[in-house]
């Protein structure tokens, strides 16, 4: 029963985070922690482990579909790698505490921000050659230190320099791949996967990720997609005050 429960949740994380260019892993970083009682490092591993497989299935869908801006993907990339490997150096020196507190002022500051942009009469992209390369950056440190996927940053920053929700939502995808798979080799070396969990997890995830690109390509033919960039804005917000409380 409880292998068809996590099947059913991973279907459903798989979907939703990947139809918002999210990885997931900080939605089963937190099943694990809560229902398995893992350790910190073997709930790092497994979750991150997890999500990768959709994360691959998902973005060679957003190819197929040439929704992946590689232009952005790959400045962000190139400064998110790096952060992925000084992060998770770093992780075993920075205290817990301080760390939550910094991502949830980031998570909130960047929803708020997608809010403010989406309220403007003009979208207009933003101009900074920087911006792409300092989101990379942000995103690189969460999957180095804590084992997500680091999707918020990346997502916010990809929309608010200006690309559209769904444009955005694949080029995260594609970010989050090579962020993941690094960020798997230094996480496995330090914890061990809860295949029990991870394997049922994992199958239900990629059955989500064969379904969101649909969903997707389904959404951007609609006339109303501006209550998409309004709905990761309020999640960034929940996800930033989620993470301290």
């Amino acid at each position: 029963m409880a292998t068809i429960l996590l099947i059913i949740a991973g279907i459903l994380i798989g979907t939703f985070v990947i139809a918002l260019g999210g990885g997931g892993a900080a939605i089963y970083l937190g099943i694990l922690s809560s229902a398995f009682h893992l350790p910190p490092a073997e709930a790092a591993a497994t979750s991150i482990i997890t999500a990768l497989p959709s994360l691959i299935i998902g973005t060679v869908a957003y190819i197929r579909q040439k929704r992946v801006n590689f232009h952005l993907g790959n400045q962000m990339l190139l400064t998110a790698l790096p952060a992925v490997i000084v992060g998770s150096l770093l992780s075993p020196h920075i205290p817990q505490l301080f760390y939550k507190w910094l991502i949830a002022i980031i998570l909130v500051a960047l929803g708020g921000q997608i809010f403010f942009k989406q309220h403007q009469a003009v979208n207009k992209p933003t101009k900074n050659k920087y911006a792409a390369a300092l989101y990379g950056i942000v995103s690189g440190l969460m999957v180095g230190i804590a084992g997500l996927s680091g999707g918020g940053p990346v997502l916010a920053g990809l929309l608010i320099l200006g690309l559209d929700t769904f444009e955005a939502t694949a080029t995260s995808s594609y970010v989050l791949v090579g962020m993941s798979a690094l960020g798997a080799v230094f996480h496995l070396t330090g914890g061990d996967v809860y295949w029990q969990a991870g394997i049922p997890l994992i199958i239900g995830a990629i059955i989500g990720a064969l379904i969101a690109p649909v969903l997707v390509n389904h959404l951007a033919k609609s006339k109303h997609t501006a209550w998409t960039q309004y709905l990761i804005a309020i999640l960034l917000i929940v996800m930033g005050i989620k993470s301290v409380l």
